[in-house]
């Protein structure tokens, strides 16, 4: 009977360790998580300002371009779209708003799996 009792106690400090271990691996994945998430949303920004600029140089050379136009309507219309495409890639840019980290979403279990090795993300 004691060697069942030792075996039973043997089980549940093993299971409990395995859970502590499993705890702080889950708590390591969120870390890299979090950073992943952090890089993503850095590597997005700087995509949006790369995409904003290029659509600010290509308004600048149709503004060029339609500044040696006759006046009339053609001019007219043309520079109606200068200002709605000026605005357009000034409201894309990135960098007309102050930077700051981004909010975290609560990760699900998937999210997680890359950063947590042999452990599940759903129990020890």
């Amino acid at each position: 009977m004691e060697a069942a009792e030792r075996r039973r106690l043997g089980e549940l400090l093993a299971a409990r360790q395995k859970r502590i271990l499993w705890e702080a691996a889950m708590d390591e994945a969120r870390v890299q998580y979090a950073e992943a998430y952090r890089v993503r949303h850095f590597e997005a920004q700087e995509a949006a300002w790369r995409h904003a600029t290029r659509l600010a140089e290509y308004v600048s050379a149709v503004r060029t371009r339609v500044a040696t136009m006759p006046p009339g309507q053609a001019r007219t219309e043309s520079e109606a779209w200068i200002d709605w495409a000026a605005a357009t890639a000034a409201l894309l840019d990135p960098l007309n708003t102050p930077p700051r980290l981004p909010d975290i979403p609560e990760p699900r279990a998937d999210d997680l799996k890359p950063f947590l090795g042999r452990w599940s993300p759903y129990g020890p």
